[in-house]
This record gives C-alpha cells, structure tokens and sequence, in this order.
C-alpha cells in the first residue's frame, strides 16, 4: 500500500507524492514550464517519477507512455493521471531505459529529467536514490540513454532532456550531435546555489 506524503501542485494540475518516490523540484518546473506537446504527438516519459511531464503532456499528445525503474513511481503517477484526468491517454511501465520496448518503437517527443548528481553506486540503495544518482561520473544513465534514443525518435522527432553543469552538458551535446546527428539547443537553464546550473537540451531529428 503506498500513500502520499504531500501534495505539489502545477497549474491546474495536483501531483499525489508517495514518501519514496522524487518530489519534484527546481529542475522538474523548470522543464514542466518550457514543455511544449503538439496535438496529437506521441510521447514517451522516462523518468517519470510522480508523473508531472508525462500528465502535461497527456493534455495534448495522443498518447503517453510513463516509464520509470522505481515501482512505487510508477504507482505513483498512475494515481495521478486519475487524479488529473488523463488514465485514458497513458501507459505506464517500470523498466530501466529503453528496455521493454520493440526496436522498431518511436515517438514524436522523448521527455527525460535525468538522474546526473555524480554519486557512488554503493550509496544507491533505495528506489528514491536512483532518480538522481549518475553513478561516480554522474554520466551512466544519460550516456546510457543517448546511445538508444535516437533510434526511437520519429522523423523529425525531438528530446527534451534536463541535465545539470555537474555533469558536463557539453559532452552531452557533442555526443548527441556527432554520433547521432541530432541538432541540439539550448531551451531554458536556472542557475542553482554551489556553481551549478540547471540545463534543459532539446536534440531534433
């Protein structure tokens, strides 16, 4: 049985937050107010924690499917497509990346809010610790995820991946560009406390 700890609350939208499961926070308003869905795409979620993008995105897109390592996010973000009226346009699926899906699968619009705090995977021992650990570098799951992304994105598809300074964004745009020839920008950044900045790519097809 999971029960909400609080609740967070985005435009008209209300997000149930289960005790083990990532509150969202400076980087995931940062990414909900510069997303932008166009009617009728097809979108995938990776990450999706409480479900806060995929549920925006559900207001406008086909269909989303919410995928998430932890089981308790992705009983967590079910509830909240209920809640928020969008159950109908989602699916939801635990699985680590791009795992559950056929090769051949592709989408308009790939959301990730990537765990990039450089963190030793020994201190990773619960599910809340994995929506933010990036192993030692803080790079394994966002270099992971670039090398199975774009094979996944429709033509003329886009990504939308919020990362962090820690992490090196640019390493980030150059294996993007160079070895998957995506044309890469810069959308919105926050500056944060302790010489970090926030950064949120968009990658076109």
């Amino acid at each position: 049985m999971h029960f909400a700890t609080k609740n967070v609350f985005f435009e008209d939208c209300v997000f149930h937050i289960y005790g083990n499961v990532y509150e969202p926070a400076d980087d995931s308003f940062l990414f909900a107010e510069n997303l932008e869905v166009r009617k009728g795409e097809k979108v995938l979620d990776m990450g999706a924690g409480c479900g806060i993008l995929g549920i925006l995105a559900a207001k406008k897109a086909s269909a989303v499917i919410a995928v998430d390592v932890n089981p308790c996010a992705v009983h967590c973000a079910k509830e909240n497509a209920v809640v928020n009226n969008v159950r109908g346009k989602m699916a939801f699926v635990q699985s680590d990346l791009f795992g559950f899906l056929d090769e051949e699968e592709q989408f308009d619009l790939i959301l990730f809010n990537a765990p990039y705090l450089p963190i030793d995977e020994s201190e990773t021992d619960s599910w809340i610790s994995r929506a933010w650990s990036g192993g030692v570098t803080g790079r394994g799951i966002i270099d992971r995820f670039i090398s199975q992304a774009s094979k996944h994105l429709k033509r003329k598809g886009r990504i939308l991946m919020m990362q962090s300074t820690l992490t090196n964004v640019d390493e980030t745009v150059r294996k993007f560009e160079e070895q998957h020839h995506l044309n890469v920008s810069v959308i919105a950044c926050c500056a944060l406390p302790f010489f970090e900045t926030i950064t949120l790519l968009e990658a076109k097809a």
